[in-house]
């Protein structure tokens, strides 16, 4: 099995892939949904247990893929179990745009959100670029970019 993580900052498309990997028959997590994170000091991370349980449930050496999507600050933590780490990236008017018309999530909507993710940006995705096995700009069709995806980790 092939693991893949799907990161990157808010409104740039991450679970519209999962929806459209999802569609085309493959298995999916997203872990902005159910019980991974915890707070610690006032910050949302990923539990180790319930991640590593669902990490556990699929097997070394098959054929299948498994893809998971989030981005935390411990994120890098679980890397070794994961295969590839798929970056998702959007020039920042695009960002705000989308934030700003989604009507899936309210993250972003709030002025205070949206700087933040603005910040997050030049200081959080930038190390989230230096460890990616791929990046994809999705300013294309999330079919195109499931394509990408796919003929990468395949």
């Amino acid at each position: 099995m092939t693991r893949v993580l799907i990161t990157g900052m808010s409104g740039v498309g991450k679970s519209a892939l999962l929806e459209e990997l999802a569609r085309r028959g493959y298995r999916t997590v997203d872990t902005d949904y159910g019980d991974f994170y915890e707070e610690v000091d006032g910050e949302r991370l990923w539990r180790r247990d319930r991640v590593e349980a669902v990490l556990r449930t699929v097997p070394d050496g098959g054929e299948d893929l498994l893809f998971v999507q989030g981005t935390t600050r411990n994120q890098g933590s679980f890397y070794p179990w994961f295969d590839d780490v798929v970056l998702l990236s959007a020039p920042v008017a695009e960002l705000v745009r989308r934030l700003k018309a989604r009507t899936t999530n309210s993250y972003g909507k709030d002025p205070v959100e949206l700087e933040q993710t603005l910040e997050y940006v030049e200081t959080v995705e930038p190390l989230l670029r230096a460890s990616a096995t791929l990046e994809v700009v999705t300013t294309i069709p999330v079919s195109r970019v499931a394509d990408i995806v796919l003929a990468h980790v395949l």
